[in-house]
């Protein structure tokens, strides 16, 4: 398993705006655990009306042939790489087998129609362990937007992470002003000089950041010199507004900060050097007018970002190639 697939974004978040949708079974434990963004906690011992409470999703003991299932609607469609089926604590009642589908059913569909969807195999009936991150390789180059989780027979699952590429539809984009940046867009967070209090991709996430945790930030820079973040944009376009949201980070944000684009060939400044004030959303109105392809974030000596915002609008070429992917 490459470790390249394993920090793409989990398109199946919460986060994302990923749901649970449907299962057939939660005796003991909810489904919308499954993809719930925080890591597995447990107490042993501690019992309600279904017995020992975990988090994560359980169903009972089957009795008859079958197997158990639960459909996740990805927050953002697009090409599965990996997917992780995370047993955390599930010891004697975790599945000793288990399976991933995947369908496209783009729009607003009905459970009904879910489930008459043309389902593929993108994980065949696998072994499983308990207590464990079981990792799964997936080459199926289709986009998609549900996946179904497929216990063999039953038993608990505490996360499901599905690691793939954003592939959204462009019909919205076309002459529109969007947030290239956006990893519900298409972008991708390639590079960073430093990730060590949180993933750099949170800086590229939807929403308002809910806390200090809730964006990229680094260790303090002992060394000369100064922390960078790379972002593959959605697609080559012009950005206009430029906003650098430090929300939360009230004595770690950075002094100072620049933006470059790269075009494909070479490097060139979109926003000089700029101060910055804590645990405050600034925007900038950039002028000028070369496309980029990337974009890199500077910030001085260190610190954090909650949210990378970059505005504009993609070349007519750009918006022909998301167009092709979409239809693949």
């Amino acid at each position: 398993m490459s470790d390249t697939a394993w920090n793409l974004p989990d398109l199946a978040a919460r986060t994302l705006g990923g749901a649970v949708v449907a299962a057939n079974d939660e005796s003991f434990a909810e489904k919308e655990n499954l993809i719930r963004p925080y890591p597995v906690v447990h107490s042993a011992h501690t019992f309600g009306a279904k017995g020992q409470v975990y988090d994560g999703w359980e169903t009972r003991r089957r009795r008859e042939d079958g197997h158990d299932w639960a459909i996740v609607r990805l927050g953002v469609p697009g090409v599965v790489h990996a997917v992780a089926v995370d047993t955390a604590y599930f010891t004697g009642n975790y599945p000793p087998r288990v399976s991933v589908d995947a369908c496209r059913a783009d729009g607003h569909p009905a459970l009904t129609d879910l489930l008459e969807a043309d389902w593929r195999t993108i994980v065949p009936v696998s072994d499983a362990k308990g207590d464990n991150r079981n990792e799964y390789d997936v080459n199926d180059p289709a986009r998609y937007t549900h996946v179904r989780l497929n216990l063999h027979p039953d038993g608990g699952v505490a996360r499901l992470r599905v690691h793939g590429t954003p592939v959204p539809d462009p019909a919205g984009f076309a002459d529109l002003p969007l947030d290239l940046a956006a990893l519900a867009n298409g972008a991708t967070v390639t590079g960073a000089s430093n990730a060590f209090y949180s993933n750099p991709a949170g800086a590229i996430m939807p929403g308002l950041p809910a806390s200090q945790a809730d964006g990229w930030e680094t260790a303090r820079r002992r060394t000369p010199g100064h922390e960078w973040l790379d972002v593959r944009l959605a697609g080559r376009g012009v950005v206009r507004i430029a906003e650098l949201d430090t929300t939360h980070l009230k004595h770690n944000a950075p002094g100072w900060a620049s933006l470059d684009g790269f075009d494909g060939t070479e490097t060139f400044p979109l926003l000089e050097r700029t101060a910055l004030q804590p645990d405050t959303p600034h925007r900038f109105h950039l002028t000028g007018d070369r496309p980029a392809t990337a974009v890199r974030l500077n910030i001085f000596p260190d610190g954090g970002m909650a949210r990378l915002r970059l505005y504009g609008r993609l070349t007519p070429d750009a918006l022909r190639d998301l167009e092709t992917r979409f239809r693949a």
